[in-house]
């Protein structure tokens, strides 16, 4: 439940931002949007909200197996309802796309490259003993997405997470709008960014750490 939820504000957030004229102040928005809902869920569920993410704790050994799909269906459900929401509220569909003007091949990299540093972030100020307890961790999460944001968004669109990247273009798709360009992107760069993330986090903590219960 604290998945879905979490994912279902955070897409609104974005959504609702993006939809609604937000322009340069809409990477603030979300930073302190998802910052104080990691706060709010980590302690139950580890505040992921995106499969992404998910997945990289899986590979990091914190989240089990048996649990992945859970969580990767909890964050989609969310998305969905979520980017259902935004149309409701803003009366116009919410669909992030890579940039017209760039190769895709540029998009795809700055997905990664963002999705990367999030992981990397995530593992550093969740996992290891040294920091259980700490009450930074959900700025430190906010403001690594916000960083990106500004940085690349108008390069990629910024999504991070394939929840956020492809749940709105499903709504869009449903509701006639048809196939955004470059949608694979939010899976596959998102994903495979998360993963890379593990083994330099690893490198970090050669000894291994523990993850804080």
């Amino acid at each position: 439940m604290t998945e879905a939820i979490g994912t279902f504000l955070l897409v609104v957030i974005i959504g609702a931002c993006v939809t609604g004229g937000a322009g340069a102040m809409t990477p603030i928005a979300v930073a302190l949007g998802l910052s104080a809902l990691v706060y709010m869920g980590g302690p139950i569920s580890g505040a992921h909200y995106n499969p992404a993410v998910t997945l990289g704790f899986w590979a990091a050994g914190v989240t089990g197996r048996r649990d992945v799909l859970p969580y990767l269906f909890s964050e989609f459900v969310g998305a969905i309802a979520g980017a259902l929401v935004v149309t409701l509220l803003m009366a116009s569909d919410f669909v992030l796309a890579p940039s017209v003007s760039a190769p895709l091949g540029r998009a795809f990299a700055a997905e990664l490259l963002f999705t990367f540093a999030l992981m990397l972030v995530i593992l550093n100020v969740a996992v290891p003993r040294a920091v259980a307890g700490n009450a930074y961790y959900g700025l430190a999460i906010g403001f690594t997405v916000g960083a990106g944001a500004f940085a690349v968004g108008g390069l990629s669109g910024a999504a991070f997470n394939p929840a956020v990247g492809l749940s709105p273009a499903l709504v869009h798709l449903v509701r006639g709008g048809g196939v955004t360009a470059g949608v694979w992107i939010y899976l596959v760069a998102p994903v495979l960014g998360a993963l890379l993330a593990v083994p330099v986090f690893r490198a970090q903590y050669p000894r291994g750490v523990a993850a804080p219960e």
